[in-house]
């Protein structure tokens, strides 16, 4: 006898499901799929425009007075009277001591009345050998004695003359009691105090006067770097600066523009063979004492105009394992080709390029480090820096300077 018996219902869903999972495994047994293509790297990039550029070198120097005067007495006496304040700008002329004039009064009074008696003398002694002479016409007096009479005339005309000098040396001598300002400026401090005994000529200056305004920047050069410049302007690689082209600018020691220009005033001829440099002074406007004698400054010089420069952002720019600077450039047909660069100078935070790189080049100067020479890459354009965001290894930036 055949038994019937029925399936139960949950078993036939336990059956579905495996043969559904059994014809999913033999679907991914197939052949497997091709993996995606990796996308295109993006590269923001700047246009080469060359363009005009003035060049200028920054040198270091300190600044010098314009006009120095030290303070020597030129008699011997005794300091009565000190009458100007340390610390303060004085005139040409001003009254700075006083030395006691005493006894220069009584050597001019002395020397007056030495010259009021030989001019007494004069007429006796001339009146005298007027006399002689014409008794010796006649051979009234020897020959001799009225030679005697003339010579004694000559000896007074002398005597007076002698104290004719000695008094305008007492005179003078009694003006220089009063010691003053040979040159208008500023004074520094007294080395003597009232009743100090002082020489002719001492060693050591009262005090010493400087002119500040204007004032002297007196910065270094390099005969190579005047050198090449004058290499540059012979081969048209850069054009003098016209009448512009003695103005200085002036950095101060903490790196801030000084606000007036200087004026390039000459060029030393002998260059200094231990450093082998030579000088250049700069007359700079002071009206307000910001610059003080024996400051550090740093003056920029201006040597000419490139007419057409190339800069690009540092950052742009790397060096190969032997330390040549290169950069990478996209071509025409997108793909990325280094170029080896030479490199005049830094201007701010950009190179000056000299060659390998030339008008209409698109450099790379972001994403060059997930790039390779040949790669096609996607190009944007770069933005620039973000305002206000700090040039790096820029310690000073130079006023004005192009970036």
């Amino acid at each position: 006898m055949q038994l019937n018996r029925k399936v139960p219902e949950s078993f036939k869903l336990v059956a579905a499901l495996l043969a559904a999972a059994i014809g999913l495994g033999g679907c991914g047994s197939g052949q497997g799929q091709q993996p995606a293509s990796p996308p295109i790297p993006e590269v923001a990039v700047i246009t080469i425009q060359p363009r005009q550029v003035e060049l200028t070198t920054e040198l270091p120097g300190r600044t010098s007075p314009y006009l120095v005067a030290e303070i020597r007495p030129q008699v011997n006496g005794i300091i009565k009277k000190r009458l100007f304040q340390e610390g303060s700008d004085v005139k040409a002329g001003q009254l700075l001591y006083q030395i006691d004039p005493a006894p220069f009064q009584v050597a001019l009074d002395s020397a007056k009345a030495s010259l009021g008696k030989a001019q007494a003398n004069l007429p006796s002694i001339r009146l005298k050998a007027e006399r002689y002479k014409e008794l010796l016409v006649d051979k009234a007096v020897s020959r001799q004695d009225y030679d005697d009479a003339a010579a004694a005339m000559e000896q007074a005309k002398a005597d007076i003359e002698y104290w004719k000098a000695q008094v305008e040396a007492a005179r003078i001598n009694l003006g220089y009691t009063r010691v003053t300002a040979p040159i208008s400026g500023r004074i520094g401090k007294s080395s003597v105090t009232d009743g100090a005994l002082v020489t002719a000529y001492q060693p050591m200056s009262l005090a010493t006067i400087q002119q500040l305004d204007p004032i002297y920047v007196d910065v270094t050069q390099s005969s190579a770097e005047l050198l090449r410049l004058r290499r540059s302007l012979e081969a048209g690689q850069l054009s003098e600066n016209g009448r512009n082209g003695k103005n200085v600018r002036i950095l101060m020691e903490d790196c801030t523009p000084y606000p007036l220009e200087g004026k390039l005033q000459f060029r030393d001829i002998t260059v200094d063979p231990a450093t082998g440099s030579f000088t250049l002074r700069v007359v700079v406007p002071n009206p307000k004492h910001l610059l003080l004698p024996g400051m550090f400054v740093r003056a920029v010089v201006q040597e000419g105009i490139a007419e057409q420069a190339i800069l690009v952002p540092q950052q742009g720019v790397n060096r190969n394992p032997k330390g040549e600077p290169v950069a990478m450039i996209v071509d025409e047909a997108g793909k990325v080709q280094q170029r080896l660069l030479t490199i005049n100078r830094a201007i701010a935070d950009r190179w000056l390029v000299s060659s390998g790189l030339s008008a209409g080049d698109r450099l790379i100067v972001e994403g060059m480090m997930n790039v390779r020479p040949g790669m096609a890459v996607k190009t944007v354009v770069w933005e620039g820096p973000k305002p206000g965001s700090a040039v790096a290894g820029q310690a000073c930036p130079l006023p004005g300077s192009t970036n």
